[in-house]
C-alpha cells in the first residue's frame, strides 16, 4: 500500500479552550460557528466553519461581489453533491490567498474554492481540507475557531452569533 503523505506546515501550537473563552458567548443550543476573513483583498463576512464537508465552497454570488474575473476560474472536472444528495452546479475553481486574523495575529494561506451556484445565507463554507491544513480547531460550545500563527502564536477567530442567527432565519426562507 501506498500512501501519500501531506507536507505539515503549519506550526506546533497547543490549542486549548477554557472557561474564559465563554465570556462573551451568549447560550445556545446549536449555533454553527461563523466568522469573518480576508480573501480577494475584501473582507468577506458570513463564512461558516463546516466540519462535515470535504470541500471549501465559495457561492457565486460572493465570486461577483469580489469582482473576480471568469478568466481566474479554472475548470472542475468532478461533481458536488449538497447535504440532501442533490448535484450542486460547481462552475469552477479559484485558489485565493485568504487570512485569519484576530486583530493581533494574523495566518494566510491560499485556499482552494469551488465556486457553486446554489442559494446559500452563507458566502463561504470552510470544510475540513482547510480546517486540517490551517491545524484550525473550531469549537461549537465556546464560538471560536483557534489556529497557529506562522509563529506559533494561537489565533482566536470568535463566530458573530448575530450574524449567525440572521443566516439560520435567511436558511428558513430558502
Amino acid at each position: 500500500m501506498i500512501v501519500d503523505t501531506v507536507e505539515d506546515h503549519v506550526p506546533d501550537a497547543d490549542i486549548t479552550f477554557t472557561k474564559a473563552d465563554l465570556q462573551d458567548v451568549v447560550p445556545h443550543d446549536n449555533d454553527p460557528i461563523v466568522i469573518s476573513l480576508v480573501t480577494a483583498g475584501r473582507k468577506v463576512h458570513r463564512v461558516l466553519m463546516d466540519q462535515g464537508s470535504s470541500a471549501d465552497v465559495m457561492f457565486w454570488p460572493t465570486f461577483n461581489k469580489l469582482q473576480l474575473s471568469l478568466a481566474q476560474l479554472r475548470p472542475y472536472p468532478g461533481c458536488l453533491y449538497g447535504f440532501a444528495g442533490d448535484q450542486v452546479e460547481v462552475r469552477g475553481y479559484i485558489e485565493l490567498r485568504t487570512t485569519f486574523t484576530d486583530g493581533t495575529v494574523a495566518h494566510s494561506e491560499k485556499i482552494k474554492y469551488l465556486v457553486v451556484n446554489a442559494p446559500s445565507a452563507y458566502n463561504i463554507l470552510l470544510g475540513r481540507p482547510t480546517l486540517n491544513r490551517l491545524g484550525a480547531v473550531p469549537s461549537t460550545r465556546h464560538m471560536k475557531l483557534k489556529l497557529p500563527s506562522m509563529e506559533g502564536v494561537v489565533i482566536t477567530v470568535k463566530s458573530d452569533q448575530k450574524e449567525v442567527r440572521r443566516c439560520y432565519e435567511n436558511n428558513l426562507k430558502q
